[in-house]
């Protein structure tokens, strides 16, 4: 079995490589949910609902998020009553159909994990998504004079345009892994933190309580993949993210960040020249192609994931 530490863009894609060279049913996918977020009253999961979608090719491949061939009929609707002020965070009318459903599975008393499941079975996908945890865990940033402000109105909201000084996930000190979690870390033969933040999209993950203790324990079984290339990042605000929390932004500060969980880390061949410097870190370094244009990129990226 295979355990996949799962957020943001870069995660998904390396799903959707995984599930062409094994069993997608021997791939469990530990998924951030620190992004959640109740928009119109609908409980919206963008992280989870990411891997869904990518897995089951239902993606907008323009954006990389939200469904295919997608309409804006509600969100346009919306708008004629302020102005557009309620519909700063866009969700296409497909994907209004997974935030209603499971915005009501959630009132009749299901829990995240298996709403998820559900989610994931109407889309055919055949990976096993689990929820990092059911409890609410917002994720806030500080933005420098301002105060703290919830995730997605620093992501979508700012364009992740401001700085940030500090991240904290309100509520995570009593938050407890979803169901089945633990297991799957304990039993995978190889666990893969993926090419996503570390600090708001794979971050959220380790800081549920109980999850950093194991893969600690694990460390020997631990791969990780570098969200940096030659020092950005492909997407997002990782690098600046880094930088703006004291962190080179670069692969040796991404092998600083996950030396005491992971014993390799997988970066870019654009990055041949500081492997030896993320070996001094204490970690082993594997040099390969990490940008995942299309799937069969992402295939392989994922086969050499395995035997790293």
């Amino acid at each position: 079995m295979i355990a996949v530490l799962a957020g943001g863009g870069g995660t998904p894609k390396l799903l959707r490589g995984l599930v062409e060279v094994v069993d997608p049913a021997s791939v469990t996918a530990v998924v951030n949910t620190g992004d959640d977020v109740v928009l119109h009253g609908l409980h919206v999961s963008p992280d989870l609902d990411s891997c869904t979608y990518v897995l089951s090719d239902s993606v907008n491949r323009e954006t990389g998020w939200g469904m295919a061939d997608e309409t804006w009929h509600a969100m346009e609707s919306l708008a004629r009553f302020d102005g557009g002020r309620r519909a700063w965070f866009r969700l296409g009318d497909r994907d209004l159909g997974t935030h209603l459903y499971r915005t009501g599975r959630l009132r009749e008393g299901a829990s995240l994990d298996v709403v998820t499941a559900e989610i994931a079975d109407a889309f055919g996908v055949r990976v096993h998504l689990l929820p990092m945890t059911n409890d609410p865990v917002p994720t806030m940033v500080t933005v420098p004079g301002e105060g703290e402000i919830g995730f997605q109105e620093y992501f979508v909201g700012r364009r992740h345009s401001v700085p940030v000084s500090s991240v904290r996930f309100d509520g995570i000190e009593r938050a407890r892994p979803a169901p089945g979690v633990l297991d799957a870390l304990r039993d995978a033969a190889r666990i893969v933190i993926g090419p996503s933040n570390p600090f708001v999209s794979i971050g959220p993950v380790v800081a549920v309580p109980g999850i950093e203790d194991v893969l600690r324990s694990r460390r020997d079984a631990v791969v990780a993949v570098s969200p940096i290339v030659a020092g950005a990042a492909l997407k997002g605000p990782a690098d600046r993210m880094m930088a703006e929390l004291g962190h080179s932004p670069d692969v040796v500060g991404v092998a600083r960040l996950w030396r005491d969980l992971a014993s390799t880390l997988v970066i870019d061949e654009a990055d041949r020249a500081s492997a030896r410097a993320v070996e001094a870190e204490g970690v082993r370094c594997v040099v390969a192609p990490t940008i995942m244009r299309d799937v069969s990129a992402a295939a392989a990226l994922a086969s050499v994931v395995l035997s790293a």
